[in-house]
Formats: structure tokens, C-alpha cells, sequence
């Protein structure tokens, strides 16, 4: 550094979430420090595909040295390795934005996911997941990171020991690269080995073999470096070219993930419409995945020119799925509202979708434990595409899968619920709730479990609204077993022979009139109930309206501000309405028992009872009476 340079040098303090994840970096042990180059690489192969791309409408910028390159540098006697970009670089703001602060959710999510699991999986994370440059902290006491923008007259320094601040100063330009960035690692005493060409060479091998860019090495400062990758576009190779293990080291690239993909997906596309598509399902859950903000990460290059990931190959459903298209039907200097107006790539969207599509259902037909997996990290946002994606809702409902009454603990397809179906069933009944042990104990389905009639148990939040839109499935209608009359009646249970009389006895119904009048205030109706067996009561949507689960999850989301009344049934067989029922001259323990028994339904169905100073005062008079 200059004099200068030395006298105008800014200090800074690292943004909170920064500081945080550095001191983990510093004082955490990781199984796997190797990451730390490929997410370098990953950055300065961005760059160099930023300035490809920039370079379309000001080709000024590539200057005299059109061919992008990375280069590592290895310092032995100095204890250093250098990794150089000749790419887009960066000036003082973009240095300042870039490595200050995070911008991503996910990395937020990876540092709570460490800091919960301390005693646990947290050292195995970093093996799994890339953080970013600021891995590169892993393994060096001291970073500094010179950079020049293409195009600029000036250059600046970045330099920091990740113990809480950075510097950022004017450099001249003698000093950095002629374009692009150069990241100097200090390296620690413990991570002397990454200054050798063996160590540096085989992480190149395996976790960036192939990224689009060519990585040379020098042995030494001023060394004459030696090609290490060729830069040729894994995709652009055919298929039967390419071992899985490149294919894992290009996803893990592209991904930024550290995992074993779950399916990948490699084809070109010929005809009307000519483009090459890689894409894979990753092995687990991406840490970003639940971030409401969070869109699809595949990337669209045009002639290998890399345009931006911010275009909709996919729709939203598949937003896990990472990888690229490259298209050579558009114009390299295409615009953001071209890509968004464009046939060719709506056309490229669809033929993308439905391969991936095709792709999961052939996972699912050829190694069931394979696609399970992959339902359980990604089903709930496939089942998005059932009231997202109507031209393939038919499709999509027969590759979901479902935990019901009768698969246990595994997983029943549509299909299957059809083919055991009780004669003359009409509907597939489902129930909808928060999570599988409170469905699993819901009054609502103690009727149909005595008649062994199967039930979907749908815990995800986007169940709720995917039913509304799924008209039916081979012949069947989805029907709510918390909506409407069940009317199973006509199925007889297990333990009788012949279906069984819905009427009610005399008193009891004499109550539940009784209880349809003093109750008109909170429910809309009263009345037997068919679909209860071991409980006094339920309470049920009408057939008009909303589902019981969808008007709670509305009205929490301030998009519904009343819910309708629901209809209370009341179990005639119970023995403790039996016994209320023939208390026919004590009209106060009729009346007190008729709110307690509303308030008793609302409890089952996970709510608090309405008045809880009455229902406490109700509930002293009837025990007070009892103990008399």
C-alpha cells in the first residue's frame, strides 16, 4: 500500500450478522475447511461472467484481453495463496456493499442452524454448505482483496484480520489488476498446506473442475502458470461424456450446496426451439428454502454468456430445483422486459418443467426410498403447483404423497387411496390440521376410522388451499371431514353387520333441539352426529363456506375478518349426553351443559373456549352438583 494510500484508508465496522459469522469461522472446528476455494472460485467465475455480459453493450471494457481466467497463485515462503479474476472487479462502494455486509437469508439461516446444533451436526455444516467469501476466514488470519471495475482509473484495497473490522483504501494502480480482483490469504499456521500445488490442485479437481471459466495455477510469484481446468461448459458435453462425480462437482458449484444431488437432469432440446438444460434437485433442503422472498435459482446463459438468474425458467413451485438453460434463440444484449415478454422463453419454460416433471415421476417409478426422500424435503412446494399449475394439476396429484389413516409411517399415493375405497364411496376424505399427532387424535375421525374409510392427514399450510382448487381424482371428489354432513351412515362400521340408524332417541334429540335454541348465538346449527364415536362433540364447517383449518389460516393472515358460525354435533350414544339428555327437569344443568359442551367441541378443535370466566363458572356449578 501507498503512503497515500496508508493516509486515506477508511475504517469499518462489519455488520452484526458478519461479525457473528466470523467469529464462528474463527473459533468453530469444521470438518471440511476445503470449501473455503471453491466459493473464491464460485465468486471470481460470477465475475468474469458479469463482465462477459456487460462487455455486449460496452465492449470497451474487455480491452486487449478478451478471455476470461482465473488464476491461484501459491506463496510457500510467504505463508500466502493468491486467488486473481481478470472479471467485472469492484469500486470502494461495491467492496464495501459486497464484503461488509450479508445479504442473503440463507446465511442468516446457516448461523442459527450452527449456533443449535453446538453439541451436535453444527461442525459438520460447513462441509455441506458454502458461506460464502467469508469462509475464506477458515483459514487465514489476514485477507486483503484488491480490486479495479473495468473501465475505472482507480483501484482499491480491502483488508481485514475477520476479527470485527475492515479497512478499505486507494491503491495505485501499479498495485492491482489490470481489471478484476486479487484476494490474498495469509494463510494460518494450521493451513499451511493450501500454499502446495497438491493440496490446491486436488480441491480444484473436485469441487470446481468445471466451472466455465479456465483455472491456471502458478507454483510461485512470477511463476509461469500451468492450466488446470480448460473452462469448457459441462453442459455443452454430451451426456454419456460426463461421470456422475462431475456432475456432483458442477451442482455443488451451481448450488452452492455440498451435498449429493437427488436427481439430475441433462438434455438439449432441438427443433423449433434449440437450448441446452442441466438441472438438479438437491439431496437436502437448501437453508434459504422457507424465505418468502426467496425465487428460483436457475441460471439463463445465451451462447454461454451468462444473462442473469433472475429469470423465470421455472415456475415457483419448482424453486428448489437449481442448474441453467443456455439458448442460442436470443440475442446476447436480450433485456430484462424482452426475458419477461419473451415466446422463446416461455416455450423453454414449459419444455424445462415438464422434463423435470417427467424426471421425479420416472425417480418415482424406479427407486421408491429415492423419490420418498425427495418428497419430504421438497412435497410441500410440489404440492404448491396443484392450485398454481392447472395444466399439469392431473400430473401432479398422481406423483403426490400422502400419510393417511392407513399408511403408517410411510406414504399412500391417490391412486392408491382409490383402489381400496369402500363400495360406493364418492369422495377421498381428507383432514387438515397443524401436525399429524393432533389430526391423528381429532374427534372428526373417530366415525370413519370405525368404518375403516381412509383419510388424507394434510399437515402442510399450503393443503388448505390446494384441495379448494383439486376438483377430483379418477372419478372422486375431495371432500373435508370438519365440513358438512359426513353422511356415513351408509357404510356400516367394522364390528357390525348391517349399516346402522341415524335416528336419534327421544330425549337425546329433545336435548339437542333444546340445545340448537339456547346455542343460536354461537352456532348455526345443532344436531346428530354420524362421525363420532368415543367424544361428545365436534364441531364441523358448513357445506357452503370455507373449510375449518383454511377460515383459521384466512383469518390469521387478515384476510378474513369473521369466521362463519360452525355446526356443533353431538354424539347421541355418549353416555354423558345420554345422562345431561335425561335430566329433563333440571333446566340450569341443561343449560350449563350445553355451553360446556360447545366450549369442549372448540377445545378438540384446538381454540380456546369463548368466555373462559364463564365456562370456569359453568364448570364449578356442574362439579358442585355432582359432588352432591
Amino acid at each position: 500500500m501507498t503512503t497515500t494510500a496508508e493516509n486515506t484508508a477508511e475504517s469499518h465496522v462489519f455488520e452484526a450478522d458478519v461479525a457473528r459469522l466470523l467469529h464462528m469461522m474463527v473459533h468453530s472446528v469444521y470438518s471440511d475447511k476445503d470449501v473455503f476455494l471453491r466459493e473464491l472460485i464460485s465468486n471470481a467465475t460470477d465475475a468474469c461472467e458479469k463482465l462477459r455480459y456487460e462487455a455486449i453493450a460496452e465492449p470497451a471494457l474487455l480491452a486487449n484481453d478478451p478471455d476470461s481466467r482465473i488464476l491461484l497463485t501459491l506463496d510457500a515462503d510467504g505463508n500466502k495463496l493468491v486467488v486473481e479474476d481478470n472479471g467485472i472487479g469492484m469500486s470502494r462502494d461495491e467492496l464495501i456493499e459486497a464484503l461488509g455486509t450479508i445479504a442473503r437469508s440463507g446465511t442468516r439461516a446457516f448461523m442459527e442452524r450452527i449456533e443449535a446444533n453446538k453439541q451436535g451436526e453444527g461442525a459438520q455444516l460447513i462441509g455441506q454448505f458454502g458461506v460464502g467469501f467469508y469462509s475464506c476466514f477458515m483459514v487465514a488470519d489476514r485477507v486483503d482483496v484488491a480490486s479495479r471495475r473495468a473501465g475505472a482509473e482507480e483501484a482499491w484495497l480491502w483488508s481485514s484480520d475477520g476479527k470485527g473490522g475492515y479497512s478499505v483504501a486507494p491503491i495505485d494502480v501499479a498495485e492491482a489488476p489490470a481489471r478484476g480482483t486479487r484476494i490474498t490469504l495469509h494463510l494460518m499456521d494450521d493451513a499451511k498446506s493450501y500454499a502446495s500445488r497438491w493440496t490446491v490442485e486436488r480441491i480444484v479437481k473436485e469441487q470446481s473442475g468445471h466451472v466455465p471459466v479456465p483455472i491456471k495455477i502458478a507454483e510461485a510469484p512470477g511463476a509461469e502458470p500451468t492450466q488446470l481446468t480448460d473452462g469448457t461448459a459441462l453442459w455443452t458435453k454430451s451426456k454419456n461424456d460426463i461421470t456422475s462425480e462431475e456432475y456432483t462437482d458442477f451442482y455443488r458449484g451451481v448450488s452452492g450446496q455440498y451435498d449429493e444431488p437427488a436427481l439430475t437432469v441433462h438434455f438439449r432440446a432441438e427443433g423449433r426451439h434449440e437450448y441446452s438444460a442441466l438441472a438438479f434437485v438437491p439431496g437436502s433442503q437448501p437453508f434459504d428454502l422457507s424465505d418468502p422472498d426467496r425465487k428460483g435459482r436457475m441460471k439463463l446463459y445465451v451462447k454461454r454468456v451468462f444473462i442473469t438468474d433472475e429469470a423465470e425458467l421455472l415456475p415457483r413451485y419448482l424453486r428448489f430445483v437449481r442448474g441453467l438453460v443456455d439458448t442460442n434463440d436470443l440475442p446476447l444484449n436480450v433485456s430484462r422486459e424482452m426475458i419477461q415478454e419473451s415466446a422463446i422463453l416461455s416455450a423453454i419454460r414449459k419444455g424445462v418443467t415438464n422434463r423435470i416433471i417427467t424426471a421425479i415421476e420416472k425417480l418415482a417409478e424406479s427407486d421408491q426410498d429415492a423419490f420418498l426422500k425427495l418428497w419430504e424435503n421438497f412435497g410441500s412446494l410440489i404440492k404448491e403447483g396443484l392450485y398454481e399449475d392447472f395444466e399439469r394439476r392431473t400430473q401432479l396429484l398422481a406423483l403426490s404423497r400422502f400419510r393417511t389413516t392407513a399408511s403408517g409411517d410411510g406414504y399412500r399415493s391417490l391412486a392408491d387411496y382409490v383402489k381400496d375405497a369402500k363400495e360406493g364411496q364418492q369422495s377421498i376424505y381428507y383432514l387438515v390440521g397443524g401436525s399429524l399427532d393432533q389430526l391423528k387424535a381429532s374427534p372428526q375421525l373417530e366415525g370413519f376410522r370405525a368404518r375403516g374409510i381412509e383419510v388424507l392427514l394434510l399437515t402442510d399450510s399450503v393443503d388448505s388451499f390446494w384441495v379448494t382448487n383439486a376438483p377430483e381424482f379418477e372419478g372422486k371428489s375431495f371432500k373435508s371431514i370438519t365440513q358438512g354432513s359426513a353422511d356415513l351412515a351408509q357404510f356400516k362400521k367394522l364390528d357390525e353387520d348391517k349399516a346402522e340408524n341415524a335416528s336419534a332417541p327421544a330425549e337425546v334429540q329433545a336435548f339437542i333441539d333444546f340445545a340448537r335454541q339456547k346455542l343460536a348465538d354461537e352456532v348455526s346449527d345443532v344436531r346428530a352426529s354420524d362421525r363420532l364415536i368415543e367424544s361428545a362433540v365436534c364441531l364441523v364447517a358448513s357445506e357452503q363456506g370455507y373449510d375449518r383449518q383454511l377460515e383459521k389460516i384466512l383469518q390469521g393472515a387478515g384476510r378474513l375478518q369473521s369466521g362463519a358460525k360452525p355446526i356443533l354435533e353431538i354424539n347421541m350414544d355418549h353416555p354423558v349426553v345420554k345422562a345431561i339428555a335425561a335430566k329433563i327437569d333440571a333446566p340450569s344443568l341443561r343449560d350449563d351443559a350445553a355451553f360446556l359442551l360447545l366450549d369442549q367441541a372448540r377445545v378438540l378443535d384446538g381454540d380456546k373456549p369463548a368466555d373462559p370466566r364463564a365456562f370456569a363458572e359453568r364448570l364449578a356449578r356442574v362439579m358442585e352438583k355432582a359432588l352432591q
